[in-house]
């Protein structure tokens, strides 16, 4: 398979997995008062409410605020595509998809409920690090892939374009 499909396909399937799991997790949630249910020792189902960017930073509860992150993800989205159609590698390519298919899953939950339903509670000695989704789970394995593919492929480094370079 080529990059490009491979990439649209990996977008596409993160984004439905991370709408299914949100899916699931707020059906499992309702009408609960909130509480965790441990998963593991160290993760707990716990559903929050982010209305920042990733580790709740930018929090915005106006619709202006709101917006501009939507805007942002949108930008930022359309940046994302027009390197995965430029993109010679299935790593990259696969990295991309992922964080493509992630911000967009986190975009969507903006839009329908004004913020981003995380639910993944990491916890380690009593102190709670961070509560995470499927979609930032993706964003960071995407952004692994790329590093890795930038790291290892042969030339890797050598071929990413230079600042200034024509």
């Amino acid at each position: 398979m080529t990059p490009r499909p491979l990439g649209s396909g990996v977008a596409l399937s993160v984004f439905l997995a991370d709408q299914a799991a949100k899916f699931a997790v707020l059906e499992a949630t309702r009408g609960s008062a909130g509480g965790s249910t441990p998963i593991l020792p160290v993760l707990d189902l716990s559903l929050r409410w982010n209305r920042g960017i990733s580790f709740s930073l930018f929090a915005q509860d106006s619709a202006a605020g709101r917006l501009a992150l939507l805007g942002l993800t949108v930008a930022a989205v359309g940046l994302l595509v027009w390197w995965l159609t430029n993109c010679r590698t299935r790593l990259a390519a696969a990295g991309l998809g992922a964080i493509i298919g992630g911000a967009l899953g986190n975009a969507l939950d903006r839009v329908i409920h004004g913020a981003v339903a995380d639910y993944l509670d990491l916890h380690v000695f009593g102190r709670h690090l961070f509560v995470f989704n499927l979609a930032d789970a993706a964003i960071n394995v995407g952004v692994a892939l790329l590093v890795i593919d930038l790291v290892f492929r042969p030339g890797g480094a050598e071929q990413a374009p230079r600042q200034g370079a024509r």
